[in-house]
């Protein structure tokens, strides 16, 4: 095996390994097998096109269009002309595909399952754009060191999105890939180098002895940067997430009958969902409930809160409770409630593990694998179950207490109340000073709740703000509080742990707000109506929903008040959607105060949270023609540097030649030290002899000693193979032709350095070459023409 060739498969091979580190996000691992087979088509296409030689532009080309068919006939054939070629029907199911993935990503658990082609798309083509750059830098441009950054950046992915315990596994199986393609490459250039590093056949390497030592001295770097890398994030203190970070995942596990719970927290995508361009429908509802304002989706409970984030707790899951769920935990029975049947129905590409429920569930029917956390009543699939295409009926509580039940509640228990007030240390005191000023003069726990509600939805001068990052840190809340602006993540956040600095047992719920009436009479519970919300207990009633967020959802009617300058909306409105009309309410005054914020009375705000409907918009194709358009007219202008370097590697390639390669080599040195002179201002002169030349071009030149005697070597070297009659080879031409142009360059100005790297002279070349082609066509054509006449006594 070539040198090269080794390189190209060890370039396959870092890049496999390296991929490695995303097997436990998909299960099962078997696209990895797919992935390697179509690596190594995309690595022989580029092994063949070096092996012509084509450009390296070219070279590259070929490859990314040979991955084009090859992704085209695994995930678009039906689309595809022929079942191979790309068309636009074919682009079209990539750009599906693509935002397919997308949203499973987001709502997946880990591992997510491969039947989704979105995920399966995003991983092997991934893998592919990967290895088409780790090959590009290392085996066509002969860099491996580069190569590393690509490498870094697939291994980066990966263990930003997993949550498992064997990242230092797939890190030191990534990082033994890059270094087995540093060493490949290391070895190729030494086998290059001849016999500098040969050693003697006597010495104690035997004849390769000397080339022994840099490899085993590069292995040994290696090995030691390897044990560093693994070393020293065992030693530097971790990194934790913020606060308000919803890019954190929840984990809980438990053994309740050998089940477990494992789910990405549903904040990863709650604000990229309220952010869409476009409300795609995720539930359709049919209810029995006379109230859709109170509908809520819950999905699940954040209770754990250790002063970077919220996040479920660990649960023991249990098999679904047949018939009738238990009752919720302290709902007592003077509580009233109604039951109230509702069938939900999951689009297609909705994959969530968690089943978005009313709460609290009394009983559900659901077909698939599900398991019961008893603790959140909820439902959370098993063994890849999950809400894809999903229909099924939830029978739920509609809890009625009232403000004065609410008020009158007992203190919870001991351990109740232990559990859902803890807080962590790092929160800063502007918080719960906050916490004690908003409720100050309140009576009991409820009011206390109703006014840390009013304090954000009303006359707190809060504004709702999906653009807002969530922040970070433990001064998270508190930069909050400052900025006053955010979106559901934000309030429900501080609402809760401010309640808990009171001692008021509180947690974060996250799911949907109510949906949309149809003229049908269905609900229809879109993207944006992603919602977080808080739950507060209160001993009789259980866990109790409150709406601190303007703008979102419905306030519970059990938050009314009567207190004086306080404006809560009226709970019987129905829910906001952010395609909704403004409210038609009169306003008090022409500016946009908190109430008229409340009840969606803004018409500015209204209009900017509409999306921009009308019109069938750009088609992508022509996105596309463009796009070409646009790379084409910024790479024409370098075309000519492109063709001169390709000439000039081609010229000074010296490795491999044989003797009988040594006078085509070096009139081709000889050749671009001319066209390197003419390109930095020396005209050539075809007439002189190459002695004369070389005189030329040193006194032009203004050249020092040393890259003057290098142009006289080559000089020297061409007469050789013009004049004598058994030319002697010279080694080292390459080497003059280099020094003597960086003479060339360092006697010149930098505007005739640009212009000769540019828009070098000398590519006119070319269009002599084309020319001169084409006289010799026209010469062939017209010597062929008297042989097809026909001679004066040939026989028609």
């Amino acid at each position: 095996m070539s040198g090269r060739a080794r390189v190209a498969l060890c370039a396959w091979a870092a890049t496999l390994m390296t991929a490695c580190a995303l097997l436990p996000l998909v299960d099962p691992a078997t696209w990895i097998l797919q992935a390697a087979f179509l690596l190594a088509v995309q690595s022989g296409v580029g092994a063949a096109a070096r092996r012509v030689p084509l450009a390296r532009p070219l070279t590259i080309a070929v490859q990314a269009l040979v991955t084009s068919v090859l992704l085209t006939l695994v995930f678009a054939r039906q689309q595809a002309l022929a079942g191979l070629i790309p068309g636009p029907q074919a682009f079209q199911r990539f750009a599906d595909l693509l935002r397919q993935g997308g949203d499973d990503i987001a709502r997946y658990a880990i591992p997510a399952p491969l039947e989704s082609d979105g995920i399966r798309l995003m991983l092997v083509g991934g893998v592919l754009v990967i290895g088409l750059l780790v090959d590009t830098l290392a085996v066509t441009f002969r860099s491996a060191a580069p190569a590393g950054l690509p490498l870094l950046a697939l291994y980066s992915v990966a263990a930003g999105l997993s949550e498992g315990g064997t990242d230092w596994l797939w890190f030191l199986v990534a990082a033994a890939g890059y270094l087995m393609l540093l060493l490949a490459e290391g070895r190729h250039r030494l086998s290059q180098w001849g016999r500098v590093f040969g050693g003697t056949p006597g010495g104690p390497g035997g004849e390769q002895g000397g080339a022994v030592a840099p490899v085993r001295t590069g292995r040994r770097i290696g090995a030691f940067a390897l044990g560093v890398a693994l070393v020293a994030p065992l030693v530097l203190p971790p990194m934790n997430g913020g606060l308000l970070d919803s890019s954190d995942t929840g984990v809980g596990s438990g053994a309740g009958d050998g089940g477990t719970i494992s789910a990405v927290n549903p904040l990863v995508s709650l604000r990229d969902s309220l952010n869409v361009n476009e409300n795609r429908q995720v539930l359709s509802l049919e209810t029995d409930s006379g109230d859709i304002s109170n509908l809520y989706l819950r999905i699940v409970s954040l209770d754990d809160f250790d002063g970077t984030t919220w996040k479920p707790s660990k649960r023991h899951i249990t098999a679904v409770p047949d018939g009738t769920f238990p009752t919720p935990v302290g709902l007592g029975p003077d509580t009233e409630r109604v039951e109230t049947r509702t069938t939900i129905s999951a689009a297609d590409w909705y994959a969530q593990d968690w089943l978005p429920m009313p709460y609290p569930p009394s009983g559900v029917r659901v077909p698939g694998s599900w398991r019961y956390e008893p603790v959140g009543m909820t439902l959370v699939g098993d063994h890849g179950q999950n809400t894809r295409g999903l229909t099924y009926e939830v029978r739920s509580l509609e809890v009625q207490p009232t403000a004065e039940q609410l008020a009158a509640a007992p203190p919870p228990s001991a351990a109740l109340k232990r559990e859902y007030t803890e807080l962590p240390d790092s929160l800063p005191e502007v918080v719960t000073q906050t916490a004690r000023d908003v409720t100050a003069g309140a009576a009991n726990p409820y009011e206390q709740a109703v006014r840390l509600q009013e304090y954000f939805a009303v006359n707190g001068g809060f504004e709702y703000d999906t653009q807002v990052k969530a922040g970070s840190g433990s001064q998270a809340i508190a930069r909050f509080l400052k900025d006053k602006e955010g979106f559901c993540v934000h309030f429900s956040f501080a609402m809760a742990a401010m309640a808990r600095s009171l001692d008021i047992p509180a947690r974060v719920a996250v799911g949907f707000a109510p949906g949309s009436q149809q003229a049908d009479g269905s609900v229809s519970v879109g993207l944006r109506d992603a919602h977080a919300w808080p739950e507060v207990y209160f001993e009789g009633v259980g866990w109790t929903r409150f709406e601190p967020t303007p703008t979102r959802g419905s306030t519970p009617s059990y938050t009314l008040t009567d207190t004086p300058g306080s404006s809560v909306p009226d709970p019987a409105l129905p829910s906001r959607n952010p395609q909704s009309e403004p409210s038609a309410a009169p306003s008090a005054s022409e500016s946009c105060t908190a109430e008229l914020k409340k009840v969606e009375g803004c018409a500015s705000e209204s209009a900017a949270a509409a999306p921009v409907t009308g019109g069938s918009g750009t088609k992508w194709y022509s996105v596309l023609a463009w796009t070409l358009g646009g790379l084409a007219v910024l790479l024409v202008p370098l075309v000519p540097m492109l063709w001169r370097l390709r000439t000039r590697s081609v010229r000074l390639g010296a490795h491999g030649r044989t003797e009988a390669d040594a006078g085509p080599h070096t009139l081709a040195v000889w050749q671009e030290l001319t066209d390197t002179a003419w390109d930095l201002g020396t005209l050539p002169e075809e007439s002189q002899t190459p002695r004369k030349a070389a005189a030329r071009i040193v006194r032009l030149g203004h050249l020092d000693a040393g890259a003057a005697a290098a142009v006289h070597r080559v000089a020297d070297a061409v007469e050789q193979v013009l004049y004598a009659p058994r030319p002697r080879p010279t080694a080292g031409l390459t080497e003059d032709v280099h020094r003597a142009s960086a003479g060339l360059r360092a006697g010149v100005g930098r505007g005739t350095r640009l212009r000769a790297r540019f828009a070098p002279r000398s590519t006119v070349r070319v269009a002599w070459a084309v020319s001169a082609r084409w006289a010799a066509a026209k010469r062939r054509v017209v010597a062929a023409r008297p042989t097809l006449r026909k001679t004066p006594g040939q026989q028609s």
